[in-house]
């Protein structure tokens, strides 16, 4: 991958800071005092002409200085004035990011400025002659500075008329990069001070280039390639004779607008064509007259003239065009991710950067239609305001986050992720109940433990309490073989007491450090805000008194959703574990080539931390849940799937109803977590009307968004229906478990003594 540093990164640079100021020349036409021949572009002359030239131009600034003074202006001196002023140093320009989605669209344009800097060496040329054409005929024939305009601004100053002055395109730059806003004669001098500094470091192209970059042409479309964009779709470094090149009627549009990008109210409506197409007209046939004069142009091109038509504002309003949708959500994660990379908010912020993301469209609006309230199609329309839930779907082959909604306003609590929004701090998680269970699972398989294993239902914890299985009769479960329940059946009834004991036998650190291995890397303590970090701490923290107790094992502590999600992808995923991620690449251009660096690329490599036998024994027990809670999906697609529902507290120690709702699991090409619960404080949820108004459990309404989220994935990407692999199963039943084997129903052995003994009457001797 390329660096992922920025202390290098290729931007062009303008001397000096202060915000873009975007306004053309001074109430100038070009100016007009330059010497030299017209249309030439500066080409070499004899060293000593040009020697002599230079050296008069400053003689004549400093004079100009002495002038002022002479007449009072207050300026101390005219050669120590021109050698007081210093040119600043180079700094970037400002630009925007663009965050496009994994098919290319671009989902939102963030950052101050609109901008998008490109290298002066690949803007076609007819752009920068008509921005000559319209701001400084004389552009490449002068030595930065008007002459005329700073006399006039000195007589105008001493007579007490206007304080304005023509400006050349290397004044106007020299004024935005020294930030000198001020209308004064003292702002003017020092401006054309800066400006021949420019002209005796930069030659005529760099300083184009920079005064392209920085303009402001209207509508918050900073730079020239920003404003070609936005007004005819096209880019300036697009070569001229190829298809989609700008002409040179869109770039005399373009250059024209310079002069006022915005309306002054009450004055002048500027010459935005959108805003005031006449006067945008008429200064647009003075800058292509101008173009045919210097011999940028043809005749019969300046004959054959027609003004284009320009895109109506409605058409660039993506400064983020995820500003108010769901999916601007993901904003936050990007930014956490650049940070990790070595990216830093503050290159996000001066811009630049192409970030292309993990996002599917398609599976995003799957995400958004089977997750939002506002859809009515949706299983939440049927809640009240209360309710709020969270979908996720990631790939399990790739740990590409496909889908992603954590609630229908991008800059609210992020219920998916509980990222704050500056991407720098987990703010939340929700327990996850008995969904959790996918982990026991994964490390008791691991250890040995078998699904033919069983477990005693009436044995109570180590310090004598009972285990809750959701307030179920214990006399009733697993058929009413309690005391003797099998893992498989306590698995797919979503049974808790064998999940304790599993913890219990083979240490609660060890279903920890599953779910670690899984994708989680926090996990919250009963009554803490902050979470615990698993990838900072180990088995002697998890382990001690007020940290986690064995009711880990079935979902007592709270997750982030998020990363619960990238732990049901592991399992999805047969056991190899991808890191979940919002990023595929980060490109910027090199101002100096052209070129695109990537400054990062993702990185889909996995890791097998669970074994593929044992994985294949959990799966084939998971995909028996989707049947068993009737979330079979369309088709007779495979799937595997996992319930999970967390006791509402009142406050009073009283476990009543639900407070957290979860199914999650997945297909082989998508692995999808729900979260349901509350959007504010909690209470105590229930299903619809229509569903009779229970209590919500995991397998109720978290069920159907999850089932509707998978169907419309599928079917919009057209999936094929791939199936998990073949059951194979492992473990020792006689290892693990505590349950206790039922005395033999005298009333089954018919009659036949041997059967007390393990023989049958069809066993015996004939």
């Amino acid at each position: 991958m390329g660096s992922a540093s920025v202390g290098g990164r290729a931007a062009v640079v303008r001397p000096g800071g202060g915000r873009p100021a975007g306004s053309g020349g001074e109430g100038s036409e070009g100016s007009e005092g330059s010497e030299g021949s017209e249309g030439s572009e500066g080409g070499p002359k004899p060293k000593s002409k040009v020697a002599k030239r230079r050296r008069r131009t400053n003689i004549l600034t400093a004079a100009a200085a002495v002038v002022v003074i002479l007449l009072g202006a207050g300026v101390v001196g005219g050669t120590y004035f021109f050698d007081s002023v210093e040119l600043p140093p180079p700094v970037s320009e400002d630009q925007s990011n663009t965050i496009l989605d994994g098919a290319g669209n671009v989902l939102a344009k963030v950052g101050e400025q609109n901008r998008t800097v490109v290298p002066e060496a690949k803007i076609n040329k007819v752009v920068e002659h008509a921005v000559a054409a319209a701001e400084d005929r004389n552009f490449y024939t002068h030595h930065g500075i008007d002459m005329k305009g700073i006399v006039r601004a000195a007589w105008n100053n001493f007579t007490g008329g206007a304080t304005q002055g023509a400006s050349t395109i290397t004044q106007q730059y020299a004024r935005h990069v020294a930030n000198l806003k001020a209308i004064s004669i003292n702002r003017k001098l020092r401006e054309a001070v800066i400006a021949r500094k420019l002209e005796s470091q930069y030659d005529k192209n760099q300083i184009m280039g920079m005064y392209l970059n920085y303009i402001d042409l209207g509508e918050g479309r900073q730079g020239i390639e920003a404003a070609a964009q936005g007004y005819f779709g096209k880019s300036v470094t697009t070569p001229a004779g190829q298809k989609n090149a700008i002409t040179p009627d869109e770039a005399a549009v373009l250059a024209s607008i310079i002069k006022q990008p915005y309306p002054v109210k009450g004055g002048a409506p500027g010459f935005d064509p959108n805003y005031n197409l006449a006067g945008a007209k008429d200064r647009w046939e003075y800058t292509m007259k101008n173009m045919v004069d210097m011999h940028w142009i043809t005749q019969q091109e300046y004959d054959q003239r027609k003004y284009p038509a320009v895109k109506k504002p409605s058409s660039d309003t993506c400064k983020t065009c995820a500003a108010d949708k769901p999916v601007g959500m993901i904003i936050r994660h990007v930014k956490a991710e650049l940070n990790a990379a070595g990216i830093p908010e503050s290159a996000f912020e001066q811009g630049g950067l192409t970030v292309t993301t993990t996002i599917d469209p398609k599976v995003q609006k799957a995400a958004e239609d089977a997750g939002s309230r506002t859809n009515a199609d949706s299983p939440m329309h049927k809640l009240s305001s209360k309710y709020q839930s969270a979908v996720i779907g990631i790939d399990p082959n790739t740990g590409r986050v496909l889908g992603y909604y954590g609630g229908d306003d991008p800059n609210g609590l992020d219920y998916a992720g509980y990222l704050s929004g500056d991407g720098t701090s987990i703010n939340g998680g929700q327990s996850p109940g008995s969904s959790f269970k996918i982990y026991t699972l994964a490390a008791g398989l691991q250890q040995g433990v078998s699904f033919d294993s069983t477990w005693d239902v009436d044995k109570r914890r180590n310090n004598g309490g009972v285990i809750n299985n959701s307030g179920a009769d214990p006399g009733e479960l697993c058929h009413g073989n309690g005391r003797h329940c099998d893992l498989e059946t306590a698995t797919i009834k979503s049974y808790n007491f064998p999940f304790y004991w599993i913890a219990d036998a083979i240490g609660r650190d060890k279903v920890i450090e599953a779910a670690k291995q899984a994708g989680l890397k926090h996990l919250f303590q009963d009554g803490k805000r902050a979470p615990v970090d698993l990838t900072r701490t180990d088995a002697k923290t998890w382990t001690r008194s007020g940290y986690f107790d064995n009711e880990v094992a079935f979902g007592q502590y709270r997750v982030v959703p998020l990363e619960h999600a990238e732990g049901v992808a592991t399992i999805v995923g047969q056991g190899v574990h991808h890191t979940a991620h919002f990023l595929k690449s980060v490109t910027q251009v090199n101002a100096d080539t052209g070129r695109k660096d990537t400054l990062l690329t993702e990185n889909t490599a996995g890791n097998r931390v669970f074994a593929a036998d044992t994985m294949s024994n959990e799966s084939a027990v998971m995909g028996k849940i989707v049947t068993t809670d009737h979330r079979d999906l369309k088709g007779g697609r495979a799937s595997i799937a996992k319930s999970g529902t967390w006791e509402y507290d009142d406050g009073r120690d009283k476990h009543i109803g639900s407070g957290d709702c979860w199914f999650v699991g997945g297909i082989p090409q998508l692995a999808a977590t729900v979260w349901v619960g509350a959007k504010r404080s909690k209470f105590e949820m229930h299903e619809p009307a229509e569903y009779g108004g229970r209590d919500m459990a995991g397998a109720g309404t978290p069920a159907r968004v999850w089932d509707a989220f998978l169907n419309a994935a599928a079917k919009s990407k057209n999936w094929n229906n791939e199936a998990f692999p073949p059951r194979q199963k492992t473990g020792d039943p006689s290892r693990f478990g505590n349950g206790v084997t039922p005395p033999p129903d005298p009333s089954s052995n018919s009659g036949c003594p041997l059967e007390t003994v393990g023989i049958t009457c069809d066993d015996k001797p004939r």
